[in-house]
């Protein structure tokens, strides 16, 4: 990061199935500070999904047996549980009102659907392929600007016994979004043998600042100043269930947590 280290909150108005949510974000930047070279866009991934049409109308929804099973277990409405099974590569559980899901290679909670920032009756679900939109967009920017920037599509997540969201990154384009310690020095000369930064991550949560996850209508925010070099790399680095600390340690515990849709059989 360098002294000059800036991020802006780009506003539009609401966002709505089919606007063209890149030059909303055009717009805005060249109102508020212009785009530079190296500059990272942070996106919003409910304002993107919004814009790409992934909303659901739950009187469109008719629950399955599984879902109204779920749903009187964790007191939920039974529509919702049908669309995060829908939305899900596997359920792990839950708490009254969530459950919690794997997609993608990630963890959280109701397969990313959300009822917040979407119509009345809908859900937001996520996109549906956030690394592409982020190299989409990436693209046209540098065909309308000139400029070589990076894209993250962001998303708001609970962690591990901890109260509150911070940003984690679903998306990237243009930049590494996990930057590899492994081989330097700490500061007393030993050798870091597992230690890498979540880059993508640590823009997210900057970008939240200022994106806020209320009415403040700001989807998307313009990171300047960070010197983490654009390249054409795109994608979010994820591991294994079994590899992952929380997920690794439920699962010693007891295997069959890790449950597929109800048609599947169990991973």
């Amino acid at each position: 990061m360098t002294d000059n280290f800036c991020v802006y909150g780009l506003t539009t108005g609401i966002i709505t199935a089919g606007d063209d949510i890149t030059q909303a974000i055009l717009t805005s930047a060249e109102t508020a500070c212009g785009i530079e070279d190296g500059d990272i866009i942070v996106i919003a991934e409910s304002a993107l999904a919004s814009a790409e049409g992934a909303i659901v109308y739950l009187d469109d929804v008719t629950p399955s047996a599984e879902a109204e099973r779920l749903a009187e277990e964790y007191r939920m409405d039974p529509r919702v549980v049908e669309v995060v099974i829908g939305q899900s590569d596997a359920i792990i559980g839950g708490i009254p009102g969530f459950l919690l899901c794997l997609r993608g290679g990630t963890l959280l909670p109701n397969a990313g659907t959300d009822g917040s920032n979407a119509p009345p009756g809908a859900l937001v679900c996520l996109p549906d392929d956030p690394d592409q939109s982020a190299a989409t967009i990436r693209e046209r920017i540098r065909r309308e600007t000139g400029r070589t920037v990076g894209v993250l599509i962001a998303d708001s997540r609970t962690h591990a016994m901890r109260l509150g969201c911070g940003g984690v990154a679903i998306g990237c384009a243009g930049f590494g979004a996990v930057e590899d310690d492994v081989g330097r020095n700490d500061l007393f000369g030993r050798t870091l043998e597992v230690t890498k930064r979540a880059i993508g991550d640590n823009l997210a949560s900057a970008a939240e600042l200022v994106m806020g996850e209320a009415d403040e209508c700001v989807p998307a925010a313009l990171i300047r100043g960070t010197n983490i070099p654009m390249t054409e790399e795109r994608g979010v680095e994820t591991i294994d269930a079994a590899e992952c600390l929380f997920m690794g340690a439920a699962l010693h515990a007891d295997p069959s947590r890790l449950k597929g849709k109800p048609d599947t059989d169990t991973l």
